[in-house]
């Protein structure tokens, strides 16, 4: 947390945890435990939900001991979508839903990125998911940069994944931000983000932005508690100090003009 000394006025004002809003959602991508702690003891009050990257969980030593540190800092973790794609294609949910009790995980990402799913059954699981009490978070767009849906597509999906029981649909930019609300450089689709946002509360989005131009576009573009995630466990600060205005990118941003 910031120290009593550093007092600066004209900081926005950043939603306290448990936030809904203004969430930094944490890409894992096989941390140890150690490295986990690390990054709790600096990063735990900047982080909302930390995702166990696509199937990493199913490789990852020690996985009980590293989500209870999570737990413990306040944290909370979830499994990848793409694992729950694995256990789906292979006509498994039953095996999933163990799992997810196995680990007493309250959050589950269901997602198709990976393999197609007929949208209809993809609400139908949401609203499995959520009937048995789980949080859901559900993801729009496709890991493969040759598929691009127009506008109008992404919307109809949110809504419907929206009202099926998601909490908040995430915006598929995979772990490089280089596919669905970003070109192939990296640069935001800005025409896509603003015909979304017309229509779908920001709110109720997570952006994946994983490189930092990205970062501090939505955060210029939506202020400092706009939804971020596929953030790095490296980046955590300086995300947070983005939110803030206290970095280059968005040092003017927030400060009270003459």
């Amino acid at each position: 947390m910031n120290r009593a000394e550093f007092v600066l006025p004209y900081l926005p004002e950043r939603l306290a945890k448990p936030r809904s809003s203004g969430l930094t959602m944490v890409m894992d991508k096989g941390l140890g435990t150690h490295a986990a702690q690390d990054l709790m003891e600096n990063g735990a009050p900047y982080i909302d939900l930390i995702k166990l990257g696509w199937t990493t969980a199913y490789l990852t030593a020690n996985l009980l001991p590293k989500l209870q540190i999570y737990r413990a800092a306040g944290v909370e973790p979830y499994f990848g979508g793409t694992l729950w794609e694995a256990f789906y294609i292979r006509g498994a949910a039953d095996k999933f839903y163990r799992l997810l009790d196995r680990y007493q995980m309250r959050i589950v990402e269901i997602s198709d990125g990976s393999v197609e799913v007929p949208h209809e059954e993809k609400l139908r699981w949401i609203e499995d998911f959520r009937r048995r009490g789980y949080q859901v978070l559900s993801e729009v767009g496709s890991k493969d940069a040759t598929k691009v849906m127009p506008p109008f597509r992404w919307i109809q999906l949110i809504q419907a994944e929206l009202a099926a029981g998601s909490s908040w649909v995430i915006a598929e930019a995979r772990e490089s931000g280089t596919v669905g609300m970003y070109r192939a450089t990296g640069e935001v689709r800005e025409g896509l983000v603003e015909e979304i946002v017309h229509v779908i509360p920001v709110e109720k989005l997570i952006f994946e932005a994983p490189q930092r131009s990205q970062q501090s576009w939505l955060i210029r573009r939506f202020g400092a508690n706009v939804n971020l995630g596929n953030v790095l466990p490296e980046d955590v600060l300086s995300v947070e100090s983005m939110r803030l205005g206290l970095r280059g990118d968005t040092f003017w941003q927030f400060l009270e003009k003459p």
